[in-house]
């Protein structure tokens, strides 16, 4: 199997557990509580995953300053679709006091979405490239993603069915994702071999940018709207698997 292949269905695999998570959640009639606690470990698993296998590993092959840029890059393009998601009716924040709107709901399960492509891309850019070195897929990184996808499905696609979202639209937008994260890693593989260490760094960093600020506008406040003081806790726990599962790696 040519590597660039290889790579294409590794990244769809790390897509496709976004796919998972959505049919779950639209098959499955899952409690709030429990879809609030699976999006807390979620983000916890996406902070560390942001930090030990994103920033940390751009930051040596590729220095600071590229991934500075790269990382403050990702997180401006995340706020402004969020922001454009916004002015057009798709706000997702609201009152503790407030139940949420039919358009809080489908905004927030959108924003997810939105961060799920803004952070798969680069995030299966990454898992090409890792081929590149001989040493096989980057297992941690792998695992990383899988785990913090399934929650991303099955929060988002939850907001979205309360919403009235039709299942075509649904599953369009989860598979359109899933596919883009397969030619990501391919195009990766191909386009990046012998990519200067920056360039990559670059890359690798505007997926940690877009992740960080994703979780914190969007997944730890609609986690803890509904899970409260176990919201906490369970991003702790969602932290420290990915934590072991890239040492254990």
């Amino acid at each position: 199997m040519p590597q660039w292949v290889e790579a294409g269905v590794w990244g769809l695999a790390g897509g496709g557990a976004l796919v998972v998570g959505a049919l779950v959640a639209w098959f499955v009639r899952v409690p709030r509580d429990v879809v609030a606690v699976v999006m807390a470990f979620g983000a916890g698993v996406l902070i560390a995953a942001a930090s030990f296998e994103l920033v940390d590993e751009a930051e040596k092959t590729g220095g600071l300053l590229a991934t500075a840029c790269g990382f403050l890059g990702g997180a401006v393009a995340y706020v402004l679709a969020n922001v454009l998601l916004a002015r057009r009716g798709a706000r997702h924040r609201k009152r503790s006091s407030d139940q949420p709107s039919e358009s809080e709901q489908a905004g927030s399960g959108t924003a997810i979405a939105v961060g799920a492509l803004l952070d798969g891309v680069p995030e299966s850019v990454v898992l090409g490239v890792s081929l590149l070195s001989g040493g096989g897929i980057g297992v941690a990184m792998l695992a990383a993603v899988v785990i913090s996808n399934v929650p991303e499905g099955l929060s988002s696609v939850a907001g979205m069915k309360q919403a009235g979202r039709r299942p075509g639209y649904v599953f369009g937008v989860w598979g359109a994702i899933a596919v883009a994260s397969g030619l990501s890693a391919a195009l990766g593989n191909l386009l990046l071999d012998g990519a200067s260490p920056q360039l990559i760094a670059v890359i690798t960093a505007v997926a940690a940018g877009a992740i960080l600020a994703m979780v914190a506008d969007t997944m730890i406040p609609e986690a803890f709207e509904r899970a409260r003081l176990y919201t906490g806790l369970c991003t702790t726990a969602g932290f420290l698997t990915a934590f072991v599962v890239e040492r254990l790696g």
